[in-house]
């Protein structure tokens, strides 16, 4: 266990990156900068815009046909089991492109939708939903609205809002809570808005479906006074930790009524990814010192069994032996935790061979196989994700080096290149060929465009703290949440590494992991598989026909 003294400047890492000045010193930057911000904006209102002229109130828009698909069963319901027959769609986009709306500061439209959903959103339908999906994407949505919508910015008009956005999201969450009556606390995957858990529900979920419940769930507690959400999502996250193995890992899949594990193999990616990242999140935004222990011991485990230079393979989580070598697109979200955490030097070393695979293909597809240096040969697809686009914004905000507007720069032009058309932005079903998928997430929205917005204009940020939960919703960080407030930021308590090229600020986590396997690599062998693509030093310095609820134009 690390000092506390030592990791006093980790925990508030975020803290200070947010409020690091966003001007670069050089003008021709800062009007680039200006440039591609404007150019997200136009994406994100081509797809949104879309969405409310194609699909609204429908879930999701497909862009090829324009029209709309009622997604939110579908989510994670990979065989398309007990699809609801009269389910109309709960504006699942819209409830997704609110932050965003505030992010890049149209109130105007933000109130609408505010009003819109005020005013029709039900809960109660007889639909099946993925507990998991549905927590991040829509309680975490309306949470993360609502705060916005209260804060000190007077966004709303005087009278429109009175905690609307909250009464909706409190009554989800009293429909998800009959999913934690298990024998072990552990939820169901799977919970219908109507009628809780049917009869004869699978037993089986992921570590990230119970495990990544406790930022939207321990906000709305927070926000209510009531304690029950909090509570089940702590209780399935404790029994969760406790089935850890003795080298502090854990499987993919396991069972909610024997807790038994299913799936013993697991990585940094889909299944169990957001698992970590709720760990370290939750210890930001709520100062649980529970929370760091356990993060702090599965990172180690992490760095010390699935790492392979800068590559993350899956593991047996009893032996830690490697058991599949592939790079899967979910995996992008890491680099962007490692600079939360202050391991910056192993976050830039992944976030470089990501980018090489985006070049190789334009895009990332979702699943490369690192063994035979090869893509997948069925999961050749790219559904808009924005994992890398996150990872990239953390380590600007991180270190300022202007290579990363850059590469911010390359996947705006991908995207434009090969996913724009006419009626928004369209999923790739093979990379190989580029051809289109009619399915425009709600996630490109929420958070691709979101940010790459922030990457090139983090105003937004400027003298308030937030954690972006896995679905890309901002959190404030509140004294009042906090069980116990971090100390002050000590620069003192920087750690620096010294090579022969140069010296560089790195963590205490950085040093504790750097020889804890026979794969990792020194200070010095920092890339291994594929020649370096970027230069690895940092500069510390360095509309159309419009359906909008506003009738904006």
């Amino acid at each position: 266990m690390l000092p506390r003294k030592s990791v006093t400047w980790v925990l508030l890492l975020l803290l200070i990156f947010f409020n690091l000045s966003t001007s670069h010193s050089d003008p021709r930057w800062a009007a680039k900068k200006r440039r591609l911000r404007n150019k997200v904006r136009t994406m994100f209102y081509h797809a949104y815009d879309n969405y409310m002229i194609h699909a609204f109130p429908h879930d999701e828009l497909k862009p090829l046909s324009k029209s709309f698909t009622d997604s939110l069963s579908e989510l994670g319901n990979l065989k398309l089991e007990h699809l609801p027959q009269d389910y109309n769609g709960s504006a699942l986009t819209l409830i997704e492109s609110l932050s965003s709306l505030v992010i890049m500061g149209n109130n105007t439209e933000f109130q609408s939708a505010v009003v819109w959903l005020s005013e029709n959103l039900t809960f109660d339908v007889d639909a099946r939903v993925n507990l998991f999906e549905c927590n991040i994407r829509v309680l975490g949505g309306l949470v993360s609205a609502h705060l916005l919508a209260t804060d000190s910015t007077h966004r709303l008009g005087q009278g429109v809002y009175k905690n609307q956005l909250l009464t909706l999201a409190e009554d989800l969450g009293n429909r998800f809570l009959p999913a934690f009556n298990t024998p072990t606390g552990l939820p169901y995957a799977w919970i219908n808005l109507k009628y809780g858990v049917v009869e004869n529900e699978t037993t089986e979920t992921s570590t990230s479906g119970c495990g990544s419940l406790i930022l939207e769930m321990g906000a709305l507690s927070r926000l209510t006074g009531d304690p029950k959400y909090e509570s089940a999502a702590l209780r399935a996250l404790r029994k969760l930790w406790s089935m850890r193995s003795s080298l502090n890992l854990l499987g993919t899949t396991l069972d909610v009524s024997t807790g038994e594990w299913i799936e013993y193999s697991s990585g940094i990616g889909a299944g169990v990814d957001s698992f970590y990242e709720y760990l370290y999140k939750a210890h930001i935004l709520f100062g649980k010192e529970e929370f760091w222990r356990m993060f702090h011991l599965a990172y180690i485990a992490v760095q010390k069994y699935f790492k392979h230079g800068p590559w993350y393979h899956e593991a047996d989580m009893r032996t830690g032996k490697a058991t599949y070598w592939q790079l899967t697109s979910l995996q992008a979200f890491w680099p962007g935790l490692q600079v939360l955490v202050g391991d910056i030097a192993a976050a830039n070393s992944s976030h470089r061979e990501f980018f090489y695979v985006w070049n190789k293909f334009g895009v990332l597809p979702e699943r490369y196989l690192l063994d035979h240096q090869m893509l997948h040969p069925t999961e050749k697809y790219y559904p808009l994700r924005p994992e890398f686009a996150e990872s990239t914004f953390y380590l600007y905000q991180a270190t300022k080096d202007p290579w990363y507007i850059e590469v911010g720069e390359s996947i705006v032009n991908s995207l434009n290149l090969h996913t724009k058309v006419e009626g928004g932005f369209a999923s790739i079903r093979d990379v190989t060929t580029m051809e289109l998928e009619d399915h425009q997430h709600s996630f490109f929205l929420a958070e691709t465009c979101k940010y790459l917005y922030l990457l090139f204009d983090d105003s937004f940020l400027a003298e308030q703290n937030y954690v972006f939960t896995t679905e890309g919703h901002p959190l404030p960080v509140l004294s009042s949440w906090q069980d116990r407030l971090p100390e002050t930021y000590i620069q003192s308590n920087w750690t620096f590494l010294k090579t022969d090229k140069e010296v560089r600020r790195t963590s205490v986590m950085s040093k504790q992991t750097k020889n804890v396997g026979s794969t990792q690599l020194t200070a010095d062998e920092d890339h291994v598989a594929w020649p370096a693509t970027a230069g690895y030093g940092y500069s510390y310095e360095s509309l159309g026909r419009t359906r909008s609820l506003s009738g904006r134009q």
